[in-house]
């Protein structure tokens, strides 16, 4: 009950920030994750970590050796996820991901997990974003983020090589989930459009 306070003190105060007035619900976190091949994983990266919903089944799931870094630009959410999950790595820009990755000697990542508001960004900065998670995710890593509408469907498949939405109807509000694969070889003839 704390971090669903917390979370909704957040987006009453900065409600382009945070994309929503309660943490994702246990439904969307299997949705998303429970599903995921945990066993295969060994870099996974979190973006907009918020009150730590996906980070904690991250930290429940993951294997010993795998390596974590999320990402959450709200200071004092970060600092409560570092209290939390002290051996993950963290990071504020989402933007950035693919230098972080580089600060912190993490090779690209097997498995990118979005929360990010994406409707509540500029199109360039949603471009720069998927841009740098695209740059990021090692040939076959996957890409799963969710949102409130299917208004990032083009986008997405503009970069990845296979889209598949499911609809999560048991959150609040309801919402999209979108699983995204990178191709697993490099694309004959030229690059991405950015």
């Amino acid at each position: 009950m704390t971090s669903r306070v917390a979370f909704l003190n957040k987006f009453i105060l900065e409600p382009r920030k945070i994309g929503s007035i309660t943490p994702s619900s246990s439904f969307l976190t299997s949705a998303m994750l429970a599903n995921l091949p945990w066993e295969h994983m060994e870099t996974i990266v979190e973006l907009g970590a918020g009150t730590g919903v996906f980070t904690h089944f991250i930290a429940e799931h993951k294997k010993a050796s795998c390596q974590v870094l999320v990402i959450e630009r709200d200071f004092a959410m970060r600092k409560l996820l570092r209290i939390a999950h002290p051996t993950f790595h963290y990071g504020a820009k989402a933007e950035r991901l693919d230098w972080l990755l580089h600060r912190h000697n993490l090779p690209p990542a097997d498995c990118i997990i979005s929360g990010l508001p994406f409707a509540a960004f500029s199109k360039p900065l949603r471009r720069e974003i998927v841009a740098a998670v695209h740059r990021s995710l090692k040939p076959g890593g996957i890409f799963v983020a969710f949102q409130y509408s299917l208004q990032m469907k083009k986008t997405l498949k503009s970069y990845f090589h296979k889209v598949h939405i499911d609809f999560v109807p048991l959150n609040m509000p309801p919402a999209f989930v979108y699983y995204c694969e990178k191709h697993s070889i490099a694309a004959i003839g030229g690059s991405v459009k950015e």
